[in-house]
């Protein structure tokens, strides 16, 4: 795939570079934890499916509201495949209303683990132990699952090295200077993992990272760039100084 870097590359390397990125984001924000349990408190992870199910709630959301879901969830019993698999719309959509689009994400997690009843006889171990370009083309396939979604799960609940990618990661590094604006997802992720160790832990720490930043600091309008640990490599491009 051909390298998507619109500047030149910096004259310690791209490696070196893309490293320093994730520790100026370390420093300024700290471990992040992921993926983060609404059982416990970080450094507390969640169980597979718990991420899973997250990674459906928070499609065009905020966290926080995905998190009410996954609360509510949890607390009617179906944060487990069979008694998902089988509760009736009128129970789950009321519980997943926080997280927005309750309809299609309730078929979007009801298919799911419906899928995994039926395909693995309810060992999602089973499923998420596949080789990992046929488990990515797997998740794919599914109804509701697109790349982002497949990749985090493929990440946090599969332990991939996977490094998802999504609208801060297009918006932080085209403002930088690194990518077009109208950059792929698939040419994202090719240059995270060009320059990255293949290493899940890693990758899903850079993706939890970006998404910090983008939350926090680079924001869609009005970014507060005198906030941003990258404002020292960051050529603002688009932004109004």
């Amino acid at each position: 795939m051909p390298q998507p870097a619109v500047l030149p590359e910096p004259a310690e390397g791209w490696t070196v570079w893309v490293q320093e990125v994730l520790d100026r984001m370390t420093a300024a924000f700290g471990p992040r934890y992921w993926w983060p349990s609404v059982k416990a408190a970080p450094p507390a992870k969640a169980e597979p499916l718990e991420m899973i199910a997250g990674a459906i709630l928070v499609q065009n959301v905020a966290w926080s509201n995905a998190e009410k879901a996954l609360v509510a969830l949890d607390r009617a019993g179906l944060l487990a495949l069979e008694p998902l698999a089988h509760a009736p719309a009128e129970m789950v959509e009321p519980l997943i209303r926080p997280a927005g689009y309750y309809k299609q994400k309730r078929l979007k997690l009801q298919r799911f683990a419906s899928y995994v009843m039926e395909r693995y006889n309810g060992d999602l171990a089973a499923l998420l132990s596949r080789p990992l370009t046929e488990l990515r083309a797997e998740l794919l396939s599914l109804n509701g699952i697109g790349p982002e979604t497949g990749d985090c799960i493929l990440c946090y609940a599969g332990g991939k090295p996977v490094m998802a990618m999504d609208t801060y990661t297009r918006r932080i590094f085209s403002r930088i200077g690194i990518f077009p604006d109208t950059i792929r997802y698939e040419e994202m992720q090719a240059f995270f993992h060009s320059h990255t160790p293949e290493d899940a832990g890693l990758r899903g720490e850079y993706h939890a990272q970006i998404d910090t930043l983008g939350h926090r600091t680079c924001l869609k309008r009005k970014p507060a760039c005198g906030e941003c640990p990258l404002v020292g490599i960051c050529r603002r491009v688009g932004v109004e100084v």
